[in-house]
């Protein structure tokens, strides 16, 4: 009976044990972008980075889609041996400026399909490396949403966004960070700089207007003053006379 009792609570403490280590394996088999921060505003080589999760099957199709929300002027990809890159373009809402020339339409979607003989096999990974630009600033984080393909058939959907406060999600969509490059300058930034230097400008004007007519009473007073003695010259030369 004590032997029954003591192989139960073994078990129930491996079990414990295996859910405690699952629990502790950190979540690094996911769809990423190599580097995770660029500068804003810029021309930027980056990767997405591309791990085979699976123990069985091996991906041969990778999609990334690009925010329409934040447009790119420049999209370019580096080949990448044994893999065929399509990039498709969709209209724009909103035209894009670029240098001067205005962009109706942008790259949407990049897809990298394996040729025959190709594939990203069980332990292995893939990065597939791309330029963008001019990349936006007028926001910190870029998200592209990815779909991974297995040659048995199987998607892996790599589209939930990550929110602040909140667990990571199972799915996640790769991210960039966007910092803000030295010395620039944001619309907010120059609307409040806008803002200081008006107030400013207001001060030193109230201030000058101020001045002017401390200086002008100054000046009529000094005037009266000047008169007065002037009367009482003229009156005391009288009485001499």
């Amino acid at each position: 009976m004590r032997s029954l009792t003591a192989r139960r609570s073994l078990g129930a403490l491996a079990v414990a044990a295996g859910a405690l280590l699952a629990s502790a394996v950190p979540a690094f088999a996911h769809v990423t972008v190599q580097p995770g921060s660029v500068q804003q505003g810029g021309y930027s080589a980056v990767a997405f980075r591309v791990p085979n999760e699976s123990d069985t099957a091996s991906t041969v199709k990778v999609e990334v889609n690009l925010p329409l929300d934040h447009p790119m002027a420049s999209v370019r990809t580096q080949p990448v041996p044994g893999w065929t890159a399509v990039l498709e373009k969709s209209k724009l809402d909103k035209p894009l400026d670029s240098h001067g020339q205005q962009i109706t339409e942008a790259v949407s979607k990049i897809t990298w399909t394996a040729n025959d003989g190709t594939k990203i096999a069980p332990g292995q990974y893939q990065d597939f490396a791309v330029s963008l630009g001019a990349l936006p600033t007028d926001t910190d984080t870029l998200v592209f949403k990815a779909l991974q393909t297995y040659d048995n058939g199987d998607v892996v959907r790599w589209i939930e966004e990550a929110k602040d406060g909140q667990p990571e999600p199972s799915k996640p969509a790769p991210a960039l960070k966007l910092t803000k490059a030295a010395g620039a300058t944001t619309a907010a930034d120059q609307h409040s700089a806008d803002s200081a230097g008006a107030q400013q400008a207001a001060a030193g004007a109230k201030s000058s207007d101020s001045t002017a007519r401390t200086l002008g009473v100054v000046g009529i007073v000094v005037g009266v003053v000047g008169a007065a003695l002037g009367v009482a010259g003229l009156r005391r030369r009288s009485a001499q006379s």
